[in-house]
């Protein structure tokens, strides 16, 4: 028996079947439809997100469904995966071919906003379950609905609050260096808006196109601002190309460097060197503590690297989707939500979460920065802890969400 369920619940194990299952059409009433409990695991399997999210999400909710012997409520769990491929079109068209041809019940994941929009909505439709691991707010605001949930993190959590926790500790001199399109521009507004309350000033911004190799002369403005921050308002290669070069000149050695969104594969790929100093907020790290360390080492022997926020977030939301349907008595939407709305969320990514009424999954998170390469000392030990960000900081209060469920 894996480690990692010695700190969790004991079970039996036994395998997960990953297949695309034919089955009738599901009925909305008590207990479990179709005779078996279907999750499907959507996101880029082989793409840009393939890394944070990908096998690893399967992995993940592989060991959230052997937790509890490959059954709930004495009937079969099944799993499904689908390569959405970063397209809305096909993600949307296989979840309508699976809730309709093939009775699942819940699909997890997305790691991308606009194929999760996409799903989200048909998933209301169909009364069916969405859990939402991708950034935009609007996912538990104007986009809300009674079936799904936001996980892991938001633009809010990882943009503003980010620049607040900084701005609040004496970083008042901000630069930032912003992909420009709807991404970049989103977390570009909320970190000004951010760094401006806090009583701090945005020294300077530049913007530059998606996938730009060369960015010393960006790179260059920024150096040459008063900024004592610097903020890239952008992700994967556009950040790590920029946070390369800020090395090879010395910037980083000048000025401190912050991200909205960052991935431990992404500094992985990078590499201590290039990524030590790098500041940011996420929502799970292997080595935060034993229990932590036990289930990430488990993850690890099955992935062979350890795992990201993404993959934690979807092995810890498909396990509390269990644990409602087990509360609930039945696998019907509208039942199993209220249970995970009621019942807190209790694992290896969070002891202190609850799902709010609109939706999003309130838990801590952490300020981190990368290490230097003489501090780490073994492989993935990539992260310092420098402080905990309160749920009740780190979110939006529930009175400032645009969600339509809580209007009376």
């Amino acid at each position: 028996m894996p480690l990692w369920t010695n700190c969790l619940r004991p079970a039996a194990m036994m395998p997960v079947a990953i297949a695309l299952l034919l089955a009738p059409g599901r009925a909305a009433e008590p207990g479990i439809s179709d005779d078996v409990v279907k999750i499907g695991i959507m996101n880029d399997q082989s793409g840009l997100y393939a890394d944070l999210a990908g096998p690893g999400s399967v992995v993940a909710a592989k060991m959230a469904i052997e937790e509890f012997g490959g059954k709930v409520l004495g009937r079969k769990i099944e799993l499904v995966v689908a390569d959405h491929q970063n397209k809305a079109d096909i993600g949307a068209a296989k979840a309508r071919e699976w809730f309709d041809r093939d009775g699942v019940d819940m699909i997890a994941d997305f790691s991308n906003s606009s194929v999760g929009f996409a799903v989200q909505s048909l998933a209301k439709d169909k009364n069916r379950i969405a859990i939402i691991m991708a950034a935009s707010s609007d996912f538990t605001g104007k986009a809300c609905t009674a079936t799904s949930a936001q996980w892991v993190y938001t633009s809010y959590s990882n943009g503003y609050s980010l620049a607040k926790t900084m701005t609040d500790a004496g970083s008042k001199s901000w630069f930032l260096l912003t992909v420009d399109y709807a991404f970049g521009h989103a977390f570009a507004n909320d970190i000004r808006k951010a760094v401006t309350e806090g009583g701090g000033t945005v020294e300077g911004e530049v913007r530059h196109p998606l996938n730009t190799a060369d960015l010393s002369s960006y790179l260059l403005q920024a150096q040459s601002s008063n900024a004592k921050v610097v903020a890239l308002a952008s992700a994967g290669a556009d950040m790590a190309n920029a946070l390369k070069q800020a090395a090879e000149f010395g910037i980083n050695k000048d000025k401190t460097f912050v991200a909205p969104i960052v991935f431990i594969t992404d500094v992985h790929a990078m590499g201590l060197a290039t990524a030590q100093g790098l500041r940011f907020v996420s929502a799970f790290y292997w080595d935060r503590n034993k229990e932590t360390q036990t289930w990430s080492e488990s993850f690890s022997r099955l992935h062979k690297a350890m795992p990201t926020m993404t993959q934690a977030g979807v092995y810890s939301a498909v396990r509390h989707y269990l644990r409602a349907i087990e509360a609930a008595g039945t696998d019907e939407a509208t039942a199993v939500m209220a249970k995970m709305k009621e019942l807190p969320v209790d694992d290896i990514f969070t002891h202190n979460g609850r799902v709010r009424e609109d939706g999003l999954m309130m838990h801590d998170m952490y300020l981190m920065q990368v290490k230097q390469p003489s501090e780490s000392k073994e492989p993935w030990d990539y992260y310092k802890v420098l402080a905990t960000l309160p749920a009740d900081k780190v979110f939006p209060p529930l009175e400032a969400s645009a969600c339509p469920l809580l209007k009376k």
